[in-house]
């Protein structure tokens, strides 16, 4: 086979492994880089060429290795401009001599370990031809490395951009990147040149260039940016003319005698923070940069990758020796300082945790030193193994140390009026208002779900919040919107399109009960089943946003409400109707129509002149049915404002949803319980058919009770909270 086409078959069986196992471990809460880099382990001597060696030497042959390192090396020196270009400024205006001094310690304490511990290393794992200088300096740096960019999106999904923890940990990692680059570039002076002394012209050369480029190079990037702001595009042109700044920078640094990676991350880093320009940068490079060229360089890395190396058990106590000293090294250093600084220890446990990510960041170091010959391929296995190792438990450790109950303490929400309002001087007499959660995807167009909300939720006797709900999902790490600053930005645009929402609903009084919540999530309906557990909700409401129920189901995010959401759940059906004047209440005695008739009745006493119209529908065969007693009972103790404006009719009929549907000709809003009998099923995976939801000519909104725990009535009418929870068959 031609070698082009072979490169260009490894290149396809690439993209589609990174991008499949990287999904897998998105799917247990892992980053996606992480899958990646294990999809290219896997493809390398550790897995394909263990099982299949034939296979893998036809499809991965030595003489394709230079074109694969050609692609990841273009890849690496794009994918580190844009880590420049996205170190922002603004991660350094919180907390900066903390961070400083933080930051600092936790190079200084991992540093010096794996100096330490190079000691021991360097007999076992080098030879000769390395001085030990190099080896220990090189590994010192390996053990400092934070992974800024795999960190700040771990903060970004955590929600904790907005925190003081998600803030500190942020200036830290800038400063820390920083400063373990510099740490690198001496490294790599040291290994080139062989001793420290012949490194200091590569030194000296090195911080005159990093002046230049701060100084000269940063005042014509400014002209660039200006010139940008006045053409209010990213020009072809202008373009090209970045790329070879990034190109032209990189050869730079590779001549200076430190690595092509730095020239490019340092005019990145230089380039001019415009909001507009950055974004727009960013997003022309980084989808070719990171489905393309990247999951090559994780391919590449694979392939180097040896864990058979590891055959005997003192290579595997090696192995635990250095995984054990990286962690020890960042997290006691992390944590000791900040303690220092008057962090408490949850927070700096926490940061410690998060200081210890190390991700794609620290496989690039790892290549350059084996790139170099400064370490062996079994010490590159091992210090990879130790960069998944860390950056795999830093989220549940994360989520352990630092859970999202306290990282709600620390976002901050507008204050909820109506629970202040309430709340009394002494904390005996607080009344917990009846809170609706609303899921609400898109603002512009879901007016209606929020009205609705609106109108079951507040009620004159008793406080009430409606939260309206909006998570923006993100589904790729590394995008630059992913990053804080662009999380931020975004947040804030959609506050502000749920707040023009609020100031529509009616009526005006209402509107200092809604309260939204904007979060960053990637998971839709697992966030919104966490956030409705941790606000201790009384009922989510959901909409359904297509004109029909994709295949005939209650599928996708609603489902999965539906399935695991730890609360009552409602589903409206919007039909476009404004008017609430008339309900229709489908029923059969199950727990699901009780939650249905309860919800109708709140509407029933929030407003006036709403009827009701209870249809129970019963087979022709049977000739006399009874509503359950505990319904009876309940509706006997009604006020008669309330009980005269409600209908109980009892039909016969051979298709109880054909019934129904005829009825909701006639009403605003029919509320249906998850049942068979109305041909709507809870569990979403199969057998019925949501007809129902398909046929209804009125506005639909369909029920799925979780616990019969929960009052929706009593706080309304307490002579019947006894009753209410327990209605059932």
């Amino acid at each position: 086979m031609h070698i082009v086409v072979l490169v260009l078959v490894e290149v396809l069986i690439v993209i589609g492994l990174s991008r499949l196992v990287g999904l897998g471990f998105r799917s247990i809460k892992q980053p996606l880089v992480i899958g990646e880099i294990v999809a290219g382990i896997m493809l390398g001597p550790s897995l394909f060429g263990l099982v299949a060696p034939h296979l893998a030497v036809t499809l991965f042959p030595p003489e394709t290795f230079p074109f694969l390192n050609v692609l990841s090396q273009v890849g690496l020196i794009f994918f580190m401009f844009l880590i420049g270009l996205e170190l922002n400024p603004k991660y350094l205006a919180g907390q900066l001599e903390v961070a400083v001094l933080t930051s600092h310690v936790s190079i200084l304490m991992p540093f010096s370990l794996g100096t330490l511990l190079a000691v021991l290393l360097y007999p076992l794992v080098s030879n000769a031809s390395v001085s030990f200088t190099a080896f220990a300096l090189f590994l010192g740096a390996a053990m400092s490395i934070t992974a800024f960019p795999v960190l700040a999106r771990i903060i970004t999904e955590n929600n904790l951009q907005g925190t003081r923890l998600g803030t500190l940990a942020l200036t830290c990692a800038a400063v820390d990147d920083v400063t373990a680059w510099c740490l690198l570039a001496v490294a790599i002076a040291v290994a080139r040149t062989g001793d420290f002394a012949g490194a200091i012209p590569t030194i000296i050369a090195s911080i005159v260039y990093i002046g230049l480029m701060l100084t000269v190079g940063r005042w014509f990037l400014q002209r660039l940016a200006k010139h940008y702001l006045r053409a209010g595009r990213l020009s072809q042109l202008l373009l090209a003319g970045i790329y070879m700044g990034v190109v032209a920078s990189a050869l730079i640094t590779e001549l200076i005698g430190i690595h092509l990676i730095f020239g490019a991350f340092l005019l990145g880093a230089a380039m001019p923070k415009n909001e507009d320009l950055v974004r727009e940068l960013a997003v022309k490079t980084e989808d070719f940069v990171l489905i393309f060229l990247l999951p090559i360089f994780f391919a590449y890395s694979g392939l180097r990758t040896e864990i058979g190396l590891l055959n005997r058990p003192e290579l595997w106590l090696l192995c635990a020796l250095v995984l054990g000293v990286a962690i020890a090294g960042k997290y006691i250093g992390t944590y000791v300082a900040a303690r220092v600084s008057g962090i408490n220890k949850r927070e700096a446990s926490a940061l410690g945790w998060l200081m210890n990510t190390r991700g794609l960041t620290e496989l690039i170091v790892l290549n350059i030193g084996l790139e170099l010959g400064v370490i062996s391929p079994l010490i590159f296995t091992m210090l990879v193994i130790m960069a998944l190792v860390t950056t795999f438990m830093t989220s549940p450790l994360l989520e352990w140390t630092y859970p999202k109950k306290l990282i709600r303490l620390d976002v901050i929400e507008p204050v909820l009026e109506a629970e202040t309002a309430t709340s009394a001087t002494d904390a005996d007499t607080y009344i917990r208002p009846y809170r609706i959660l609303v899921p609400v995807a898109n603002p512009s167009t879901q007016k209606g779900l929020v009205q609705l909300a609106v109108s079951i939720a507040l009620n004159s006797r008793h406080p009430a919040v409606v939260n309206p709900l909006s998570l923006i999902e993100f589904e790729e790490d590394y995008a630059f919107e992913s990053t804080p600053v662009e999380a931020d930005r975004l947040i804030a645009q959609r506050r502000q399109q749920l707040e023009e929402l609020i100031n529509t609903l009616e009526p005006l009084e209402t509107r200092s009960h809604v309260h939204p919540i904007v979060r960053i999530s990637s998971n839709v309906a697992r966030e919104t089943a966490q956030i409705a557990a941790l606000e201790q909700v009384d009922l989510i409401l959901v909409g359904w946003h297509r004109p029909a129920f994709s295949s005939n189901r209650l599928g996708g995010r609603v489902g999965q409400l539906l399935s695991t959401a730890p609360v009552d759940v409602a589903v409206f059906l919007d039909r476009g109707s404004d008017r609430l004047e008339s309900l229709l209440v489908p029923y059969s005695a199950n727990i699901h129509d009780d939650l249905a008739l309860i919800l109708a009745l709140r509407l029933l006493i929030n407003h006036e002149t709403c009827t009701l119209q209870i249809l129970h529908v019963l087979p022709e065969n049977r000739l006399k049915d009874e509503l359950n007693y505990e319904l009876d009972i309940m509706m006997e103790q009604l006020p008669s404002s309330v009980r005269d404006r409600i209908e109980i009719k009892i039909v016969q009929a051979p298709e109880a949803i054909q019934t129904v549907v005829e009825a909701s000709k006639n009403v605003d809003l029919t509320i249906a319980g998850t049942s068979r009998t109305w041909g709507i099923e809870r569990q979403t995976l199969g057998r019925y058919t949501d007809q129902l939801a398909i046929q209804c000519c009125s506005s639909l909104l369909i029920t799925r009770r979780y616990s019969q725990v929960t009052a929706h009535l009593a706080s309304m009418l307490p002579d019947i909270s006894s009753q209410e929870p327990t209605l059932k068959n």
